[in-house]
């Protein structure tokens, strides 16, 4: 999976193409140095292998001793011995007691990556459990028993999709491509069903990530530090805890994260932030409530830059999408971050509770116009049977969705992967 969140590059390599002559020169000098090193090195270290001996004819009586004869597989069978016990013709520092050890390794590295994969796989599926069971199964027993599709089977399936919040206008497209290739006879049984539904949901979400496209950290220039995260939604959503894991995900992955509680209107915002950022070992910035959110923000990044900070994640009011006042008040921390930080705030995330459904929707319509959202992080996608809710929030805002909660634990907030959602609904 990679790095949860990158943004530094400094594991590039300087060539020193535009540096001056003496530089070069010096550069020259130090790369024969080395390259002299590692021929030292590697003569030290090489294995000696004795050459075998050639032995002469000796007389011992009417018969003569022949010299052995050994071929060239079996010569080289004798010498890779050497390196499986040590042996006295191994000079220099290297031991072969160490080489088991680096196959170890080897397979460590290369055997890692798929065990995650296959991992984050299973955590998915099993997240998306309660959608799959209430879309696969409908369909299934929607064609049990049944020779052909018919409108019975077709008022069924739209029944099915409806029900997991998919969207009415993404289900009735769907209906209608079903219908065409099964007036096509090219649209036979249950398993043709499913993939022809799941090209359509995936299309979906990957036409939303083309269309607006998924922040990326590293498109930022260095230039502009802190990277200014600043999260938005409504109480409830899981605002607060999406914001913990983000900071524990991110400082995990070798980052500085601070966390802005610009949340002044309930006390108790401010208290469970500062549980996580104690949990997570990152500084929290906050104030006493009632204080001008704009304030807040505006010490925090004044904080984040004396401490050189990566990230910065900004926490905002838990407010209702209808409240004028409220998201006027975003709008003024939104001025405040880009006067202190160039294009600040970098990221804007919608947090969005999978199991509020369409009321999600409405919710993602009114930030937008507001808060310029740039992403999506959907929650509690492992407690609700209408995980569907993504399929239309893509569909009808074109937003993509950046992170998703599978889980309560601090690895549980995954980067969202539409393959392996729509996979995760069907298998």
């Amino acid at each position: 999976m990679g790095l949860f969140w990158r943004r530094k590059k400094d594991d590039f390599i300087s060539l020193g193409l535009s540096a001056p002559d003496e530089t070069l020169e010096q550069a020259r000098v130090e790369e024969s140095a080395q390259v002299e090193q590692i021929a030292q090195w590697k003569a030290e270290t090489a294995p000696v292998i004795a050459e075998p001996e050639v032995v002469e004819p000796v007389a011992v009586g009417p018969e003569t001793v022949k010299p052995v004869e050994i071929s060239v597989e079996q010569w080289a069978a004798e010498a890779a011995k050497l390196f499986e016990t040590p042996s006295p013709t191994l000079q220099g520092s290297q031991s072969t007691a160490a080489k088991p050890a680096v196959e170890e390794k080897v397979v460590e590295w290369v055997e890692a990556p798929i065990v995650e994969e296959e991992s984050f796989f299973s955590r998915f599926r099993k997240a998306v459990s309660a959608t799959r069971e209430n879309i696969a199964s409908r369909i299934e027993d929607a064609v049990k028993g049944r020779k052909q599709i018919d409108e019975t089977t077709l008022g069924e399936l739209e029944e099915a999709l409806i029900g997991a919040d998919i969207g009415v206008q993404t289900t009735l497209e769907i209906i209608e491509d079903v219908r065409r290739q099964v007036n096509r006879q090219a649209l036979k049984d249950v398993d043709e069903l499913k993939r022809v539904i799941k090209e359509h949901l995936r299309g979906i979400l990957e036409r939303a990530e083309a269309a607006r496209g998924v922040a990326s950290e590293a498109a930022v220039g260095e230039d502009a530090r802190p990277y200014v995260m600043m999260v938005v939604g409504v109480n409830g959503t899981g605002k607060t805890t999406t914001i913990g894991k983000l900071a524990q995900r991110i400082k995990t992955d070798g980052y500085e994260v601070l966390i802005c509680a610009a949340d002044t209107f309930r006390a108790a915002a401010s208290d469970q932030l500062a549980i996580w950022a104690e949990r997570a070992g990152v500084p929290l910035i906050q104030q006493k409530q009632g204080t001008d959110p704009a304030a807040v923000l505006f010490d925090s990044l004044k904080a984040a830059k004396a401490r050189n900070a990566d990230v910065l994640i900004v926490d905002t009011a838990g407010r209702l999408h209808n409240k004028a006042n409220l998201m006027a008040e975003l709008e003024k921390m939104k001025r405040v971050a880009g006067r202190e930080i160039q294009g600040a705030p970098h990221e804007t995330l919608l947090v969005v509770d999978a199991v509020t459904g369409q009321n999600g929707l409405s919710q993602a319509r009114e930030f937008m116009k507001a808060a310029n959202v740039t992403g999506l992080v959907l929650t509690k996608l492992d407690g609700t049977a209408k995980g569907g809710i993504a399929v239309a929030i893509a569909k009808e805002l074109n937003l993509p969705i950046r992170y998703c909660g599978i889980g309560e634990k601090a690895d549980d907030l995954v980067v969202f992967d539409p393959k392996t959602y729509v996979d995760g609904l069907f298998e």
